[in-house]
């Protein structure tokens, strides 16, 4: 029996990796720009990005996951979420290489995440999904940005301020 069970997507590019976060938690998408530098906080940090007035804590999403750093290009942008957490949610701008476009997968289109031969934490990783152009994996961004990164991220901001 299969699942009919469906999720939307926005898929990025961060190399030669295709990866998803679910639309839901996608605010907005913005082209990159230069941040407002943050000193001290991890190197993933960038900075704060305006976003019509607000600042939003901006980080480079390639070193988060343990990819090595790449200069920003033209297709480079900035995927604004918001990252569930218990009490509430986080918005941050991730930098990514490139957005590709808003999918639909079905629920049993989505394997399990693998536990060998990726270059990130599999933790990370809420599933995978084959498609004739290769995977794309679905990140579980809560997981992403644990309980231990919010108040290193929060109180980096707040000495900027």
């Amino acid at each position: 029996m299969s699942d009919t069970h469906e999720i939307q997507v926005v898929t990025f590019g961060l190399g030669a990796e295709v990866f998803a976060v679910p639309v839901t938690l996608v605010r907005e998408i913005l082209d990159y720009r230069e941040t407002f530098h943050i000193p001290n906080g991890p190197e993933y940090l960038l900075g704060l990005t305006d976003m019509r007035g607000q600042g939003v804590t901006t980080i480079d999403f390639r070193l988060r996951l343990g990819l090595p750093h790449a200069d920003p290009t033209p297709s480079t942008r900035i995927l604004v979420v918001d990252v569930p957490l218990a009490d509430r949610a986080l918005m941050l701008g991730l930098v990514v290489d490139r957005v590709l476009e808003v999918s639909t997968f079905r629920g049993d289109q989505i394997d399990a995440a693998p536990d060998i031969g990726v270059r990130w934490p599999s933790d990370y990783i809420g599933g995978v999904v084959k498609r004739p152009d290769g995977f794309v994996v679905l990140v579980d961004i809560a997981r992403v940005f644990s309980s231990a990164d919010v108040p290193l991220l929060s109180r980096s901001i707040a000495h900027a301020a």
